[in-house]
């Protein structure tokens, strides 16, 4: 399974994120192409340790069950729910949040796997970094073809 710890793996999730416009439109969903790359962007503030929101009700209840989903080898499926405080409806300004998202992405590469958080995630708890690294790909490959590219 890929992983953003695996430069080859992050090279290809920023060329198909420069591949994006601010007219590239989604084939499913809700948010717009800039709303997207917010939302990717405070994912991977998770995933680098920049931010700590407590872990959802509903996650501590079933998070274990659904862990494995985080770091198989089956993507994401379209419409998943979505964190309430992940989702962007504000106009976003495109060019800022695409050059926003690849800075982290190149932090969250370059950092490896000790630069990850060891913070539980929000939904799925206690996650090995193994798991950070394949399930932050897997995210966005899931909004990437989102939206085509």
């Amino acid at each position: 399974m890929k992983s953003l710890f695996e430069k080859t793996s992050t090279d290809e999730i920023i060329k198909r994120i420069e591949n994006l416009t601010s007219q590239t439109e989604r084939k499913w969903g809700k948010m717009d192409v800039s709303q997207m790359l917010a939302h990717c962007s405070v994912a991977m503030d998770l995933a680098l340790g920049n931010t700590f929101p407590p872990r959802v009700l509903i996650g501590k209840i079933f998070g274990r069950i659904f862990r494995p989903m985080y770091s198989n080898e089956r993507p994401f499926s379209k419409n998943s729910p979505t964190d309430k405080r992940f989702i962007f409806k504000d106009k976003r300004d495109f060019d800022f949040e695409k050059k926003q998202l690849i800075e982290k992405l190149h932090q969250f590469q370059h950092g490896g796997e000790g630069n990850c958080t060891n913070h539980p995630h929000p939904f799925f708890g206690k996650i090995t970094t193994k798991e950070w690294g394949i399930g932050m790909y897997k995210h966005l490959d899931h909004h990437l073809r989102q939206f085509g590219v």
